[in-house]
């Protein structure tokens, strides 16, 4: 497939498709994934990432024309882009497509809801646009996952400005041509570093890549052109960004088998790898009680990404918490908890805390799936307690619930706007299929 045209057969698909070509239960996911992601960014908008970020770019933005997400403030469409999507991932509590480890709202939502302020959008046409987006940037991810990834790319900043790219340039109406330029713009634009994990700039990524990309779409409808190989050239983005290129996986099936259909959404607020470790613990202080004191020694065997992405054996803030299995398995057993209660700085730091991770250790073994953990627990007067978890809680084997979903959304929006608004606006997202205008809806997140 080298020589296969695939940025504009992708441009193509974009342009070309419409509401009713969306089978009903991708669109369903697609309406998941957008209250998943609205429950996030309000609950992360008073982060003191986020506080510190609109510091920063509020002396640059133009007309305030768009809501920043679960604040006062209002800002430029790209700037707004920016701000919620660092909010939606900054507590690493938001969605996961597992094939990619990509988090796909973030940079798709956050752009186009920035957008739609400006213009009258229908919840439905919105929500094509967002299903358009999560498929482009999920099969992009597909065709050089996990060998970019394993370079060191942050597989959501890199991937994901394509996404908002192509979500964008459907609500601007952006012909074939057109998206072609735009997916180039995107391709140019493309960043995000793993060496990042743990300080603010991980949640900068999912922002920059939603701002950058609806950039793209609109520099795209001005007649700013690009490349229209830019993904497939020999110094294209695949080609110059990974040592694999499986371009198969971004036009087999197109519109046919959906990846938007496969995404998840976190019960914990970390490192999606760290969940299943969270999931066991937190099985095993239920069936030990007031004994979880008299534990000696706790071992996970892991599969070897976990220790890759999550291997801080002394987090110093809650950031850095996020990506400790350590910390995680000993919160979980130590208070039952893997919300953001759990990656405080104050957890971080607890005495108690630090006791019961020091007795953590972690082996990587190839044979564990991504999402499974062994643990074995060491008790002071010698028993040993196993507890095999082949699927964590939030897995496409064991997924959320919307009640689940609601629930969490309300226990992160109701602190920073309050249980009544709260209340409206979960009503109001599940029903985002019948939204009229989605101004009504930006407006109604604001704090």
């Amino acid at each position: 497939m080298q020589n296969i045209e695939v940025t504009r057969q992708l441009a193509a698909w974009v342009v070309g498709l419409n509401n009713e070509d969306i089978p009903q239960a991708v669109r369903t996911e697609g309406v998941r994934t957008f209250v998943n992601w609205l429950g996030c960014a309000v609950g992360g908008a008073h982060h003191e990432t986020v506080d510190r970020a609109l510091e920063a770019v509020k002396l640059f933005a133009g007309e305030k024309r768009a809501q920043v997400i679960g604040r006062e403030e209002r800002l430029d469409e790209l700037h707004a882009a920016l701000m919620n999507g660092i909010s939606s991932h900054v507590l690493d509590y938001d969605d996961t497509h597992l094939k990619t480890i990509i988090h796909p709202a973030g940079p798709v939502a956050s752009a186009i809801l920035a957008v739609a302020e400006t213009r009258a959008v229908s919840g439905r046409d919105f929500l094509t646009a967002l299903i358009a987006g999560v498929e482009v940037e999920c099969r992009i991810g597909n065709s050089v996952y996990p060998h970019h990834y394993d370079r060191g790319w942050h597989i959501t900043g890199t991937a994901g400005v394509f996404g908002a790219a192509a979500a964008t340039g459907r609500l601007l109406g952006l012909d074939e041509t057109q998206m072609v330029w735009a997916l180039g713009i995107a391709a140019t634009q493309s960043s995000g570093l793993r060496e990042m994990f743990g300080t603010m700039c991980k949640s900068f990524h999912p922002g920059r890549a939603a701002q950058n990309g609806a950039m793209a779409a609109f520099l795209a409808k001005a007649g700013f052109d690009s490349s229209m190989r830019s993904i497939e050239a020999p110094r294209g983005w695949a080609n110059v960004l990974s040592t694999k290129q499986d371009y198969s996986e971004i036009l087999d099936g197109l519109g046919r088998n959906w990846e938007s259909a496969l995404n998840t959404y976190k019960p914990y607020a970390c490192g999606i790898v760290i969940h299943p470790a969270i999931d066991g613990c937190t099985q095993l202080r239920e069936q030990l009680g007031g004994r979880v004191a008299d534990i000696q020694s706790v071992a996970l065997r892991t599969h070897p990404l976990v220790l890759e992405l999550t291997g801080k054996k002394t987090p110093q803030t809650g950031l850095e918490g996020k990506f400790s299995v350590y910390h995680a398995a000993a919160t979980a057993l130590l208070h039952g908890d893997g919300t953001p209660t759990a990656f405080t700085d104050e957890m971080v730091r607890d005495p108690q805390v630090i006791a019961l991770r020091d007795r953590v250790s972690a082996q990587a073994d190839k044979a564990m799936h991504e999402d499974a953990v062994f643990i074995t627990l060491t008790m002071q007067d010698g028993e040993r307690i196993d507890l095999d978890v082949p699927h964590a809680i939030g897995s496409l084997e064991r997924p959320l619930t919307d009640a689940m979903i609601s629930e969490k959304f309300t226990r992160q929006s109701s602190p920073v706007i309050g249980a009544d608004k709260t209340t409206a606006l979960i009503e109001k997202a599940w029903s985002l299929e019948t939204t009229a205008d989605m101004r009504d809806l930006a407006l109604s997140s604001a704090a």
